[in-house]
């Protein structure tokens, strides 16, 4: 009897792990569907810009960074490293 609930339990187990995550509900920030020509300019390269987005909490771009695990939001960085923002940063 145990056997046969452990089995069960074994092949539940491995199907849940089958799934397809569900999708993050998007945040209140503010899309950006077509990035200022200055900020396109700013920008290094290999970053994905056509999913950045302009965050009013600290007024800074970011970008969705799609890793081998998770996928992230990264700040928008320049060529020199620094991040591309539309105010000083105190």
């Amino acid at each position: 009897m145990k056997t046969g609930t452990f089995v069960i339990g074994a092949a539940l187990l491995a199907v849940a792990g089958c799934t397809v995550p569900a999708t993050a509900p998007q945040s209140n920030s503010t899309r950006v569907g077509n990035l200022p020509e200055s900020v396109v300019r700013l920008a290094a390269p290999n970053q994905d810009l056509t999913t950045a987005r302009l965050l009013p909490e600290d007024g800074c771009f970011w970008y969705q960074h799609n890793g081998p695990v998770e996928t992230t939001l990264v700040p928008l960085r320049a060529v020199g490293g620094n991040p591309i923002c539309t105010r000083s940063q105190a």
